[in-house]
C-alpha cells in the first residue's frame, strides 16, 4: 500500500513501525516472565504458552507492516504438512539478517516459535535480550581455549548448562534454528575458505551437533530451508527501503537419522566423520537446488 513512497520516506516509516511493535511486545513479555518464578509446573507451562502467543503476535504484526510498506513477491513451497505442535531442527542457508525475518514470516503458526542458541552476552541487548530470556531462548556461555587451559575443571560446563536450559523444551513444542554456515555468505568468504560449493560456505557441523546433543535426541525431524533472493540487495535496510522484490523459499522436512542422534560428536572421531558427511551431503544437494532456482529466475 505504501510501497509507492520514495525510499527516503518509506524506510523510516517501516523501521519506526517495527521498532514500536518490538517495544510494545517486549514490555509485556518481560513483565509476564516474572510470574514463571512460581514453582508450579502447570502454571509455568501456562505462562510460557501466553508468552509464545505474544511473540507470535509480534511476528504477525511485523508481517502486516511488511505487507503495508513493501511489495514483495513470495514464492514458497514445502510448508504444507508441517505441525505447529511438533519438535523441529530448522536449518537454512545464511545470506543476511533478512533471513530471520523471512523464516519468521513463513513459519509463524506453521511450526512452533523459532528459537536460537544465543551467546550469553546478548542477554544485555536492549528490549530483545530480556525478551529472549523471557521466551526461554538458550543462552550459551562459551569458554575460550585459553580460559579452559587455565581452568580445566570448567571443560564441558558450558554444554551442561545449555543442556539444562533445554530441558523445558521436552514438554513444550519447539523449533530450534541453526545456520550451519556460522556466518553470512559472501563470494569473498567462499573463495577465502576454499568452499567446495558454488553458493554456500562450508557447513560447521559442530554447531548442529551441539544443538542435537543439547536437546537430548528430542528433535527427530529437520526442516531444511533454502532461500534465494532476486538480487544482492538483501540487507535489513534494503528490506525497509523496498529494494527486495522477490524471495524464493523451498522447504523440505527430513527425518534425522538415528545414527546422528545417538553419537558423541566431541569424543568419537568416527561419529564426527559420519556427522560431517551427513551435513556435507545435504549441503551439496542444497547448493544444486540454489543453482537451479537461480537459473530458473534468470540470475545465472
Amino acid at each position: 500500500m505504501l510501497s509507492f513512497l520514495p525510499t527516503s520516506v518509506l524506510a523510516p516509516i517501516a523501521a519506526t513501525l517495527v521498532i514500536l511493535n518490538t517495544i510494545l511486545s517486549c514490555v509485556p513479555l518481560v513483565l509476564l516472565a516474572g510470574f514463571k518464578v512460581i514453582p508450579i509446573k502447570p502454571w509455568q507451562k501456562f505462562i510460557s504458552w501466553i508468552l509464545i502467543i505474544i511473540a507470535e503476535n509480534w511476528i504477525t504484526i511485523n508481517t502486516a507492516i511488511l505487507s503495508l510498506t513493501q511489495k514483495i513477491q513470495w514464492d514458497v513451497e514445502g510448508i504444507d504438512g508441517l505441525n505447529h505442535e511438533g519438535w523441529y531442527l530448522v536449518s537454512c542457508n545464511h545470506q543476511s539478517w533478512v533471513d530471520i525475518v523471512v523464516l519468521q514470516k513463513i513459519f509463524n503458526h506453521n511450526i512452533p516459535f523459532l528459537k536460537f542458541f544465543l551467546k550469553q552476552e546478548l542477554i544485555y541487548v536492549p528490549f530483545l535480550g530480556p525478551a529472549w530470556w523471557a521466551l526461554d531462548f538458550p543462552f550459551m556461555k562459551r569458554f575460550s581455549k585459553s580460559y579452559l587451559k587455565k581452568h580445566p575443571e570448567m571443560k564441558g560446563k558450558d554444554f551442561e548448562e545449555t543442556k539444562k536450559a533445554c530441558e523445558k523444551f521436552k514438554t513444550i513444542p519447539v523449533s530450534v534454528m541453526n545456520f550451519a554456515e556460522g556466518t553470512r555468505f559472501t563470494e569473498e568468504k567462499r573463495v577465502k575458505t576454499n568452499s567446495p560449493y558454488q553458493h554456500l560456505l562450508k557447513p560447521k557441523s559442530g554447531g548442529m551437533a551441539f544443538v542435537l546433543s543439547a536437546m537430548g535426541g528430542h528433535l527427530k525431524s529437520m526442516v531444511d530451508v533454502t532461500i534465494v533472493y532476486q538480487d544482492d540487495k538483501n540487507e535489513l535496510w534494503d528490506l525497509m527501503s523496498g529494494r527486495i522484490k522477490k524471495v524464493t523459499i523451498r522447504v523440505t522436512e527430513r527425518p534425522i537419522p538415528e545414527m546422528i542422534l545417538a553419537g558423541d560428536y566431541n569424543n568419537d572421531p568416527k561419529f564426527r566423520a559420519k556427522f560431517h558427511r551427513w551435513i556435507s551431503d545435504l549441503w551439496y544437494e542444497k547448493d544444486e537446488q540454489i543453482n537451479t532456482l537461480k537459473k530458473e529466475a534468470g540470475l545465472l
